[in-house]
């Protein structure tokens, strides 16, 4: 028999595939270097942001435009509403986790349990979202539009636009700021719904004892991944839209 070339032995160095040089599995790599290059597109969009709200000489505050509950209170409560959605999808991922690590012992009964809270925790989140967008709306902002659209009036848009301002008073800044917001928490719950949709069928896969037969739950843990993401880039959404 003649001896293989070089070009079809089998490479056996750390370098040279397989698990190795990070001992880490095919997918959950891959899901990695997806996070990565989603990462930078919301890091484009938070940079925009920022550059945005300092070329400007005023910015809407937030502690005045997200100061309602909606369904109990208009005003007065200034991010107490942003602070129960940002509760409940930290808590959604704490509930991953559990599910994460139920799967590691090959207990199918928990990670249901834990699957269903995170569902349920992404569907609150989505819901309190749609319910905030909803309220700004009402109030006149939306894509390209702000309170202040189609007055002409220099006081009359002052007038509308005075309740989300500290300081002076800017129409660009406030339509720029709707248009961000919406885009940039849009594109995150878009983020989100994807995150339910995944962790459904996962559910769905649990419950028919797919994993069980395969002897591992890894599928669990390459899920959790993205629903940590989210997560996480909330926490950025979050603080330069209602801190900063």
């Amino acid at each position: 028999m003649d001896s293989l070339s070089k070009l079809d032995e089998v490479k056996t160095t750390q370098w040279a595939g397989g698990r190795e040089p990070w001992s880490i599995e095919y997918g959950k790599i891959m899901m990695w270097f997806f996070l990565v290059s989603d990462a930078f597109t919301f890091s484009s969009f938070l940079i925009y942001y920022g550059a945005q709200k300092f070329a400007q000489p005023t910015w809407i505050d937030a502690d005045k435009i997200f100061q309602s509950i909606p369904g109990l209170a208009d005003s007065g409560q200034p991010l107490v509403f942003v602070g129960i959605m940002t509760f409940i999808l930290i808590m959604s991922s704490v509930s991953m986790v559990l599910a994460v690590e139920a799967g590691h012992r090959n207990s199918k009964k928990e990670v249901v349990k834990w699957m269903v809270w995170t569902i349920l925790g992404g569907m609150a989140f989505v819901g309190c979202q749609a319910l905030e967008w909803t309220h700004l709306h009402h109030l006149g902002f939306w894509f390209g539009k702000n309170p202040a659209t189609g007055l002409t009036d220099p006081a009359a848009i002052s007038a509308a636009l005075q309740p989300y301002f500290t300081n002076d008073i800017s129409y660009t800044a406030a339509l720029q700021f709707a248009n961000l917001f919406f885009t940039i928490t849009g594109f995150h719950g878009f983020h989100v719904t994807i995150g339910i949709i995944l962790n459904i069928i996962i559910l769905c896969m649990v419950l028919n004892n797919t994993f069980q037969k395969r002897g591992s739950y890894l599928m669990i843990e390459k899920v959790g991944l993205y629903w940590h993401f989210v997560d996480l880039v909330w926490v950025f959404v979050f603080t330069f839209f209602y801190l900063i």
